[in-house]
C-alpha cells in the first residue's frame, strides 16, 4: 500500500524480511511501507567484518550467537545511514559514501564529535557510541550511535496532522533550534570546531567552490546569485558565533509520536561554529519554495500553508523571543540569509546530481536533482534583489486564532491583524525590557518612557490607531476582539495603539454622549493621543459595586457644578499627560429615584480642589507612570457645560460605557493568557528536573492541555458576546458580557498561575512578565464589577427566562 505523503513512520526497531521492512502506524491498523530497505549495491560492505568489529569494540553489543541484520535507510542524500539489529539490540551506523568525494565533504568524524558534545548536556541527539577511522573494517570511516524511536516527517505542510499537532511540532523545532544556538560551545570543548569569525564570507566561498566542483553545466542564475552574495555580506559586527547545525529542517529531526517534542536532531555533517541566523533562514526555506518542486524536494517544499503552521514571521518572532534577540536586528539582512540558504541548497542539489553520475549517491532519486538547481537559484536571486521590508510570509487570521472561523470577521480585520501582529513583533516585544526597566526605576518611573511616543507615531502612521472605536475604525466589536487580544500580550501595547483603558471608555462616552464643544475640547486630543484621561467612579468608603451607595456629591449652583467627595482606583491619573477626568457623582436630594440621581461630569485635572492623595499598588505594583490614584475633590467647581448628556443620566452612560469596556478587558486578558501559555510551554521544553524535561512529565502536560482548552473556551465566549453586542446591542448582550467578565479573568488567573508554577522562582520575580500579568488578571476579577455581581446578574437573567417560559 502506498504511503501517505508527509506522514511517514520511521521503521525504527521493527525487524522485517531481507527486503523492504514494514511497520504499523500508531493508532491505526493500516500497514505502511517503512523507510528501511536492503543495502543498495553501490553501498554494500563486508557485514561480517563489521560484526566482528562491533563485538570487540561496541559496549552493549550482543557477543553471543545470532546474525547481524543490516538495512539501509532510503532517505538522505549525503552520508549513507544503516539500521543494525542483533538479538533485538538496535543501533545506527553512519559512514562516508564510497568513491571520489568533494574536498571537505562527508566528515563523519565531525558529526560524531558534535553528537558527543551535545549529548553530554542532554541536548536531543542520538547517543554516540564509537567512531572508527580504520577504513579496513568496511572501506570507509564510520560511527555507531543510538537508535532513537520516533516519527520523521518529509513534507513541511504536515498534511495528515491536526492544526494543534502542526503547531506543536513547529514550535518544538523552533524551540530546539533556539536551544542549540544557546549552547555554551566553549565549555563543551568546541572552540576549535570552526573558525570563530567571518563565517558568512567563508560560507559564500565554500559553497561557491562546492558548486564549481560539482558543476555539470553553466547556470546563469547561480552565477549572478554568487556574485550578489559576495558583494552583500553583512558586516562582522552583525554576525554572532554559536554552534550551528547547518541543515536544520523538518526531516532531520525525530518527533516523539505522542508528546510531539523533538527527541533527536539528526545529520550533523554541516555543523560548525557560525552565524545562527543562517540556520534560522535555512529552516524558513519551505515558506519560499513553491509546490511545483515538492516532487523532487518534498522535505523543503511546503506546498501549502495548513492551519496550525506558524507563518515565517511568527517562527522568526518565536525564535527571537526565546533567545532574547531584537527581531528588527535579526531581519536587517534577512534577504541575504535567505539568498545564501537558497544558493547552498542549490549547490547541495548540484552535488547530489554529480554523485548520481559517478554512481555513489546515497539516494535512488539523486538524478532528478538536476532539475531543481536552476529554479532554486532563481528564487534565491529574486529574494536577494527584493527591495523594501524583509521578505517574510504571514499566516492568515483564521489559522492563527483557533475557532475564529465560526464567526465572520471582515477582510479589514484580517488585514489589520496581520499588520498589528507584525508591528508587535518588530516594535513592541523588542521594547519590553527597556519599558520595564523604566517603570521600575524610582527616579524616572512617573515619567513617560522616551520611546513610547515614537512607537505611537509609528502605529498611527501604520493605520493601527483607535481600533476600539467603531465610529473611528469601521470595525465591529467582533473584528476588534482578535486585535485587542494581540495587545493584551504586552502591558503597554494597548497605549501604543491608543486603545488602552480608561481612555477607550472615556472616548466612547464622549463619542456617544458628548456635545460638539466637549468633543472638540477633549475627544479630539484623546483620539490623536495628545493627552490622557482618568475615570473616577469607585470610592473607598462604600461598596462601589452598587453604585447607588455612591457618596461623592455633584450639586448645581447657578451655572456651576460643585463636586465634593473622594474617589480611588482612578486609573491613569498618575500619567503626566493626564489632563482630564470623567467623574461620576450623585445628587443627594431625597425626592429623586435612586437610578436618576447620578451624573457624569468632565473635570480638568488642573481644576482647583482636585488633589491626588496617593498612588495605590496592585500586589505591590504601582503601574507607573499610569497609576491608580486616590483623589480628593474639595469644592471643585466646573461649568454646567461640562455635564455629559444631562443631570441624572449617569447610570445610562455607565451602561453604555461599561459594556464594551468590560469586553475589551476580557479580550486583552486572553492575550495575556496566550503569552503565559507560550512561556509555560517554552520553559517545560528547556527545563530538566530529576533527569527529565518538564514537558515529559504528566502533570505538566495536563497543565498545558487544560490551559489550551480553557483559553479556547474563553475566546469563544468573548466572540459570542462581541457578536451579540454587534447585532443586538448592549442590553441584549448583557448576559454574555457578564459571563465573559466572570470566566475570562478566572481563566487567565489559572493559566498564568500554572506558568508561574512551572517557572518556579523565576515566575514570581521580574525576569518574566508572569507576576505582573497575574496581578493584572487577579485585579480584573474586581475591576468593572466583582465576580459576585456578574454571577448574580447571570443567575437573575436565567431565572427570569425560566419564569417567562412557564407563563
Amino acid at each position: 500500500m502506498a504511503e501517505e505523503p508527509g506522514n511517514e513512520k520511521v521503521c525504527f526497531g521493527v525487524q522485517g524480511s531481507s527486503g523492504v521492512q514494514k511497520v504499523f502506524a500508531l493508532g491505526t491498523k493500516r500497514q505502511k511501507m517503512a523507510e528501511v530497505t536492503s543495502v543498495r549495491t553501490e553501498h554494500k560492505f563486508d557485514e561480517n567484518s563489521l560484526h566482528e568489529y562491533l563485538k570487540k569494540n561496541l559496549p552493549g553489543f550482543p557477543k553471543g550467537q545470532g546474525c547481524l541484520s543490516v538495512s539501509q535507510y532510503s532517505e538522505g542524500q549525503s552520508n549513507p545511514t544503516f539500521y543494525l539489529c542483533k538479538n533485538g539490540k538496535e543501533f545506527v551506523l553512519r559512514k562516508k559514501p564510497p568513491g571520489k568525494l568533494l574536498r571537505g565533504a562527508h566528515q563523519v568524524q565531525r558529526e560524531f564529535r558534535a553528537l558527543w558534545a551535545l549529548h553530554s548536556v542532554s541536548f536531543p541527539v542520538p547517543k554516540p557510541y564509537i567512531y572508527c577511522e580504520d577504513q579496513s573494517v568496511i572501506g570507509t570511516e564510520f560511527y555507531i550511535m543510538e537508535h532513537v524511536t520516533g516519527d520523521i516527517f518529509r513534507t513541511p505542510s504536515l498534511p495528515n496532522k491536526t492544526s494543534d499537532e502542526r503547531k506543536a511540532i513547529y514550535n518544538a523545532m523552533i524551540t530546539t533550534l533556539a536551544r542549540l544556538h544557546s549552547v555554551d560551545w566553549r565549555n563543551l570543548g568546541l572552540a576549535d570546531f570552526g573558525r570563530q569569525t567571518d563565517y558568512l564570507r567563508r560560507q559564500v566561498s565554500t559553497w561557491g567552490k562546492q558548486y564549481k566542483a560539482a558543476e555539470t553545466q553553466k547556470i546563469n542564475a547561480m552565477e549572478k546569485l554568487l556574485v550578489w552574495l559576495q558583494n552583500n555580506i553583512p558586516p562582522l559586527n552583525m554576525q554572532d558565533t554559536v554552534l550551528v547545525h547547518g541543515d536544520f529542517r523538518l526531516d532531520n529531526v525525530v518527533i516523539h509520536p505522542t508528546k510531539l517534542c523533538v527527541v533527536a536532531v539528526l545529520d550533523w555533517e554541516l555543523s560548525t561554529l557560525g552565524d545562527p541566523i543562517l540556520d534560522l533562514a535555512y529552516f524558513c526555506l519551505p515558506y519560499h519554495v513553491p509546490k511545483e518542486l515538492k516532487d523532487v524536494l518534498p522535505f523543503i517544499a511546503q506546498g501549502e500553508s495548513n492551519p496550525g503552521i506558524p507563518s515565517e514571521r511568527e517562527a522568526v518572532s518565536t525564535y527571537c523571543r526565546q533567545r532574547g534577540l531584537d527581531m528588527a536586528s535579526v531581519l536587517k539582512h534577512w534577504n541575504f540569509y535567505l539568498a545564501l540558504s537558497f544558493f547552498r541548497i542549490a549547490s547541495i542539489a548540484q552535488g547530489v546530481y554529480a554523485r548520481s553520475l559517478q554512481g555513489n549517491a546515497s539516494a535512488k532519486n539523486a538524478s532528478t536533482f538536476k532539475h531543481v538547481v536552476e529554479p532554486l537559484a532563481e528564487i534565491g536571486l529574486k529574494l536577494a534583489l527584493q527591495d523594501g521590508d524583509p521578505p517574510l510570509t504571514n499566516s492568515s487570521l483564521s489559522s492563527a486564532l483557533s475557532g475564529s472561523s465560526i464567526f465572520e470577521l471582515s477582510a479589514k480585520a484580517e488585514t489589520l491583524y496581520k499588520k498589528m501582529k507584525a508591528f508587535m513583533e518588530k516594535q513592541i516585544y523588542p521594547a519590553e525590557e527597556e519599558y520595564y526597566q523604566h517603570m521600575t526605576n524610582p527616579s524616572v518611573q512617573w515619567t513617560v518612557p522616551p520611546f513610547l511616543e515614537d512607537l505611537k507615531k509609528k502605529a498611527q502612521s501604520a493605520g493601527l490607531w483607535n481600533l476600539f472605536l467603531p465610529g473611528e475604525s469601521g470595525l465591529s466589536q467582533l473584528d476588534y476582539a482578535p486585535l485587542a487580544e494581540l495587545t493584551g500580550r504586552c502591558s503597554f501595547a494597548p497605549e501604543v495603539f491608543n486603545c488602552s483603558a480608561p481612555d477607550t471608555g472615556n472616548m466612547e462616552v464622549l463619542h456617544l454622549y458628548g456635545t460638539e464643544e466637549q468633543k472638540k475640547q477633549w475627544l479630539e486630543p484623546l483620539l490623536s493621543g495628545e493627552i490622557r484621561s482618568a475615570f473616577c467612579m469607585t470610592e473607598p468608603d462604600v461598596a462601589s459595586s452598587d453604585a447607588t451607595n455612591m457618596e461623592c456629591e455633584i450639586k448645581r449652583e447657578g451655572n456651576e457644578l460643585v463636586i465634593n467627595g473622594t474617589k480611588w482606583w482612578s486609573s491613569g491619573a498618575g500619567d503626566p499627560r493626564c489632563k482630564v477626568a470623567i467623574v461620576m457623582g450623585c445628587n443627594k436630594a431625597d425626592n429623586l429615584p435612586k437610578h436618576k440621581r447620578h451624573s457624569m461630569v468632565i473635570v480638568p485635572m488642573d481644576t482647583p480642589g482636585v488633589t491626588k492623595i496617593r498612588s495605590l499598588t496592585v500586589f505591590g505594583y504601582n503601574d507607573a507612570p499610569h497609576g491608580h490614584f486616590e483623589i480628593a475633590f474639595e469644592n471643585v467647581r466646573v461649568p454646567v457645560a461640562n455635564l455629559i448628556l444631562g443631570e441624572g443620566r449617569g447610570f445610562e452612560i455607565a451602561q453604555g460605557r461599561l459594556g464594551p469596556g468590560r469586553l475589551h478587558h476580557c479580550m486583552r486578558a486572553i492575550g495575556a493568557a496566550e503569552r503565559a501559555l507560550e512561556l509555560l510551554v517554552q520553559r517545560s521544553l528547556f527545563r530538566v528536573a530529576f533527569g527529565k524535561r518538564l514537558a515529559e512529565k504528566g502533570m505538566v502536560q495536563e497543565q498545558i492541555a487544560l490551559s489550551r482548552i480553557e483559553i479556547e473556551q474563553a475566546r469563544l465566549l468573548v466572540f459570542k458576546a462581541a457578536h451579540t453586542l454587534d447585532h443586538h446591542g448592549n442590553k441584549a448582550a448583557r448576559k454574555e458580557i457578564a459571563m465573559a467578565k466572570i470566566a475570562v479573568p478566572r481563566m487567565a488567573c489559572r493559566v498564568i498561575d500554572r506558568a508561574i508554577q512551572v517557572h518556579g522562582g523565576m515566575g514570581v520575580c521580574q525576569d518574566t512578565p508572569l507576576a505582573y500579568a497575574y496581578a493584572g488578571a487577579r485585579s480584573l476579577r474586581i475591576a468593572d464589577g466583582p465576580d459576585e455581581v456578574h454571577l448574580e446578574a447571570v443567575a437573575k437573567q436565567e431565572l427570569k427566562g425560566a419564569l417567562k417560559a412557564r407563563m
